[in-house]
């Protein structure tokens, strides 16, 4: 009796060792960088007196399907100061983002249907869950890095317009 006690107790501490061993390079293999691709452009407006006047174009990849909008920008190490992530929601409804396997900080906009600014959560934390919520319904949400909506002035009520490639 004893010894088919030994030889389970054994059998479940091997088999736990080595499903460890698998599941931890399993992980490894999901959590590679994804490198940024081109996939359209995006420009900044500020609308002093109506007037739409520039204050940046971005190089955009977009984030539209139910993975894409989940991974974001996720284990990336960085992002170049004129590149941005552009997610497309198929309605405007209140949105919230956070910052889950973000590696650097960001500045996140959101944007409603006409395609103006809603609110701005600036200087998002690496890494952190927190709720980062809009101040009212966005359709589109701009990720960028931190303090350049400082950079830009960039504030509630400026536009943006974008195409794909």
């Amino acid at each position: 009796m004893r010894k088919s006690i030994y030889i389970l107790s054994f059998a479940c501490t091997a088999l736990s060792i080595f499903s460890c061993k698998t599941d931890t390079e399993n992980n490894q293999n999901l959590v590679k960088e994804i490198p940024f691709t081109k996939e359209g452009e995006l420009s900044l407006f500020d609308l002093k007196d109506s007037i739409p006047s520039p204050i940046v174009k971005l190089d955009i990849e977009f984030a539209e399907n139910e993975y894409q909008i989940q991974t974001g920008l996720m284990y990336r190490k960085s992002m170049e100061d004129k590149q941005g992530m552009l997610f497309i929601f198929p309605e405007e409804a209140p949105r919230s983002f956070y910052m889950k396997n973000t590696k650097f900080s960001l500045d996140i906009i959101f944007i409603d249907s006409n395609n103006k600014v809603v609110s701005i959560q600036k200087n998002a934390q690496p890494l952190n869950e927190s709720s980062l919520p809009s101040e009212g319904p966005a359709q589109y949400v701009l990720e960028v890095n931190a303090k350049l909506t400082d950079t830009w002035n960039l504030k509630k009520g400026d536009s943006i317009s974008f195409q794909k490639f």
